[in-house]
């Protein structure tokens, strides 16, 4: 279990959330709500119409909302589910697609042109993974170059230290979670992360949870104390 989350958990503010109690059982996270209070789906076009409104009975504490792809693709429903979040009363932050074929400093000026400044959002993050990225394959040295790029403009726009959203075979590759010191949203699918040189911040426990309000399966996470 993470156990180093105060900062992370102070800066976001999750503590300030309620714990609802979940209508909907799924998977190690609901075994266990009480070692992992905060619970939490991520989100895109993918899922098409979402009714927000229904989302905090089954549990959802807080969502982070694609925005933003390489240098150009910015998701269609970004707006819509950025605005019904807030409404829903639930703690929202946007994500951005980190592809390798665009410069850091593209990406970074796409995403904040895209996502608006709320001082109550959460941390933006940075998705970092193989899968639907494009084959390009730059050396360790010149993706931390572009990823910290991205950063440096994304952290000094929305003042927050970044959330990296990495999976096991992107963190062997690249050595992100040894290299950069940011909270850790690590995908490990139903068992808790074995990877990672630091204490994860949120854990992506399920990508087929099903929820009342939502088309089809969603992703699932969980967050610390």
């Amino acid at each position: 279990m993470a156990v180093a989350l105060r900062n992370w958990i102070v800066l976001i503010t999750l503590a300030a959330i309620p714990v609802s109690s979940l209508a909907a059982k799924s998977h190690s996270a609901d075994r266990s709500h009480r070692r992992y209070p905060y619970h939490g789906i991520d989100v895109s076009h993918h899922q098409g119409h979402i009714a927000w409104a229904k989302l905090p009975r089954q549990g959802v504490d807080f969502a982070y909302i694609k925005a933003t792809e390489g240098g150009d693709h910015v998701d269609r429903r970004f707006s819509t589910n950025w605005h019904a979040a807030r409404a829903a009363g639930i703690r929202r932050g946007a994500y951005h697609f980190f592809t390798l074929c665009r410069s850091g400093r593209a990406q970074a000026a796409h995403f904040v042109r895209h996502v608006p400044v709320d001082v109550n959002a959460l941390p933006p993050a940075v998705d970092l993974e193989f899968p639907g990225n494009c084959d390009r394959r730059p050396s360790r040295a010149k993706f931390h170059k572009e990823l910290g790029d991205f950063l440096r403009i994304v952290e000094a726009r929305y003042g927050k230290p970044a959330v990296l959203y990495v999976t096991r075979v992107f963190d062997s590759r690249y050595r992100v979670s040894a290299t950069l010191d940011r909270p850790l949203w690590l995908r490990s699918l139903h068992a808790e992360p074995s990877f990672g040189a630091r204490p994860w911040a949120i854990w992506q426990v399920s990508n087929v949870r099903t929820l009342d309000g939502v088309n089809g399966h969603v992703d699932w996470n969980v967050a610390a104390r």
